[in-house]
């Protein structure tokens, strides 16, 4: 959380003073909207998933999440490095993730790429805003865990090896593993104590980045940390 912190506030540094002497409409997007595109993104997820079998699905999702990377690396490095190496990079790391997915890589990736939307759209709402946008999800995390949406969606996704989650082996020789080691399936069915890894959902690090990054462009650093 910190790095991820430390990281997408840096990077939202850069975008400052542009957004603030340009006439974009500054934390002004209505909360209706990110509430709403957030869950037609949950049913239309749920409804792919439901309705198409994974194996034709798997490689869609990989794509995705190469894409996601790969824009990842390309927002952090393209204000402190030419754009010609802000592109290469971008390219190796998410052709690297596509057929070379470890454990380590991944939450690398995943970290990186939270960063990156943290300083994106976190000036998009205003403070207020986003916290009552993640109050409604605080709600719908206990609702879809209660009855069983998440775990359900969770054990989909790890299938095709493009879970939106960190994974922390507890053994240190276990990180250069593949991510396909990792079976989300038989986690669930063990003991808290026994796992061999912990699963941090993404979006746990990823909505209060946003936040953070609000509050910075509304009432600046110290603020945001």
């Amino acid at each position: 959380m910190v790095l991820a912190l430390a990281l997408s506030l840096f990077v939202a540094s850069f975008n400052k003073p542009s957004l603030v002497a340009s006439e974009l409409p500054y934390q002004t997007t209505s909360i209706w909207i990110i509430i709403t595109y957030f869950f037609v993104a949950v049913v239309v997820i749920s409804v792919v998933l439901f309705i198409i079998p994974l194996r034709k699905l798997g490689l869609v999702f990989r794509l995705l999440f190469t894409l996601m990377f790969a824009w990842g690396i390309f927002i952090v490095t393209y204000f402190v490095l030419p754009d010609i190496a802000a592109y290469s990079l971008a390219a190796i790391a998410g052709i690297a993730w596509l057929f070379w997915a470890r454990i380590w890589l991944h939450d690398l990736l995943l970290l990186i790429a939270l960063a990156a939307a943290g300083s994106v759209f976190g000036f998009l709402f205003s403070p207020w805003s986003f916290m009552i946008f993640m109050l409604v999800i605080s709600v719908y995390d206990v609702l879809a865990v209660r009855f069983g949406l998440m775990v359900w969606m969770a054990d989909k996704l790890s299938a095709s090896t493009s879970l939106p989650a960190f994974i922390f082996p507890k053994k240190l020789r276990d990180w250069p593993l593949s991510i396909k080691a990792v079976q989300f399936s038989e986690l669930k069915k063990e003991e808290a104590a026994k796992r061999e890894y912990t699963i941090l959902g993404g979006g746990d690090i990823g909505f209060p980045l946003m936040l953070a990054v609000s509050v910075f462009f509304k009432y600046g650093l110290p603020g945001a940390i």
